[in-house]
This record gives C-alpha cells, sequence and structure tokens, in this order.
C-alpha cells in the first residue's frame, strides 16, 4: 500500500489540463483511460474531469489496491493488461493519460494501441514528475540529495523527450511543458516517499543494503534539514499534449472545445 501513499501531486497536472489545451473550465471527458494506473492515484485524478474512468496495469497487486480503494464506486474499473495491450471499449475513450509509465513501454506497440482505443477527437496526455534536489529556502538538502544519488544511483530506463517524429502519421504533438510543483513534507513522510523509489527499491532487491538501514541513515542525515518541520520540496514535471491529425483522420471540428 504504500504507492498509495505517494504525493497526489496528479491532481495539479490534470488541474492545469483544461487551460493547457483551452477547454471550457465546466467540460468534461465522458469515458477515460489511465494507463499504468499504479496504485489509482493519476485514475483518481483523471475522475476529477472525467464521467466513467478504467485504470490498467501490468502488476496483478496494483490492481488489487485500486479495486480495494475504489472499487465501491461504479465510476471506476481496473484490469490487469499492458500499456500496449489495453481493451478496445465500447465506447472509445475521449481522454487517455499515462502517468510515470511511458519510459518503460515499447512506444509504437502502444501508440498503435492508442490509435485502436482512442475516439477521433480524443486527447492522450502523457505525464511525469519527479523530485528534485531542490528545498524551497534550504540549501542543505541539495548538499543530502546529491549524497543520497551517489549511494542510490538511479537505474538505467529511456528518459527521452519525444517529438513529432517518434509519433504515427495519424497524430500530432499539441503541446510539451515543463513546469515545477511543491508539496510540503514531514520528516516520517519524506523518509516514507524516499524508501519507494527505483533506485533505493533496486538496492533492496539485490540484497545490497536492507530498508531499514536505508530508514536510519535517512532520518538520522535529514533530520538536522527538517528540524521537525514541515518543508516544501520541488518536484519537475512534464506533459505532453497528442492529439489525432485530422488531415489525415478526416476529423472535423473539435467537439471538445
Amino acid at each position: 500500500m504504500g504507492y498509495a501513499k505517494r504525493p497526489w501531486l496528479h491532481e495539479n497536472v490534470i488541474a492545469r489540463l483544461k487551460k493547457d489545451c483551452n477547454f471550457d473550465l465546466n467540460y468534461r471527458f465522458k469515458n477515460g483511460l489511465d494507463v499504468g494506473c499504479g496504485a489509482g492515484l493519476s485514475t483518481k485524478a483523471l475522475r476529477l474531469v472525467c464521467d466513467k474512468v478504467t485504470g490498467t496495469d501490468i502488476a496483478e497487486t496494483m490492481i488489487e489496491v485500486c479495486r480495494e480503494l475504489y472499487g465501491d464506486d461504479p465510476a471506476y474499473d481496473f484490469y490487469v493488461a499492458k500499456a500496449e495491450e489495453t481493451i478496445i471499449p465500447d465506447e472509445k475513450y475521449d481522454i487517455i493519460t499515462a502517468a510515470g509509465c511511458i519510459n518503460w513501454v515499447d512506444e509504437k506497440l502502444f501508440m498503435d494501441n492508442v490509435e485502436k482505443v482512442l475516439d477521433e477527437t480524443g486527447l492522450l496526455l502523457i505525464y511525469d514528475f519527479g523530485i528534485t534536489d531542490r528545498m524551497i529556502g534550504d540549501t542543505d538538502y541539495t548538499k543530502w540529495y546529491q549524497e543520497y544519488l551517489w549511494r542510490f544511483p538511479k537505474p538505467a530506463r529511456k528518459e527521452r523527450k519525444w517529438a513529432q517524429s517518434d509519433l504515427p502519421e495519424s497524430f500530432i504533438m499539441e503541446k510539451q511543458i515543463d513546469y515545477d510543483m511543491v508539496y510540503s513534507f514531514d520528516l516520517e513522510q519524506f523518509v516514507d516517499f524516499m524508501l519507494i523509489q527505483s533506485n533505493v527499491n533496486a538496492q533492496v532487491e539485490n540484497g545490497i543494503i536492507t530498508t531499514n538501514k536505508i530508514r536510519t541513515w535517512m532520518e538520522e542525515s535529514l533530520s538536522p534539514i527538517f528540524n521537525n518541520d514541515r518543508k516544501q520540496l520541488v518536484f519537475c514535471g512534464y506533459s505532453w499534449y497528442i492529439r489525432r491529425n485530422r488531415n489525415i483522420c478526416g476529423v472535423g471540428k473539435d467537439k471538445q472545445q
């Protein structure tokens, strides 16, 4: 259940969607898909602007968590699937979100699947955000973060900004936006969050160090920085807005705007 306690910055990303894409403030999507939904935080955020949402994830344990958290609400549905293999619904999705999973998918197969399940006037939103070395008003944290990365290097993964040339001919990269977000933690919350980072998990899973030893080091080294107070940490995020190429698909005026 640790992943369900991640900072819910997803709601900030969704909140800016309407502004970034010039939607009416009262506009709501009808049927949304959240691929790579994890513990459902991104699905919960999509639900803020969508009448019905479906979440998919490759991990059955994550889907079980989602069903436990949201299963009583008929507006939610969850099932196990790769991001490249979501099922074509009876009513195609008018929005698809992919939060923090795009670095792990087969890009061509993913977009081939999006083409099958996304409505002709639908929107694909790919986004992610991550912790940085910045704490509001404290440079000592920056030094701590540098040591943290030395102790726990980030595992290799694809980290590449897509361009129009990466998309099938039937899609257009409408906008790509980078931004900062701030989230407030106390020491315990921050340590819990850092303990579920992939670079920490990699060392624990490989038997290099135990979770308890990592927690002890973090608490001791961060205690003078937090000083029994809440601190504001800076996250860096991005959003990519992708639409159908109307010149290829023959789609008329965007009914969503």
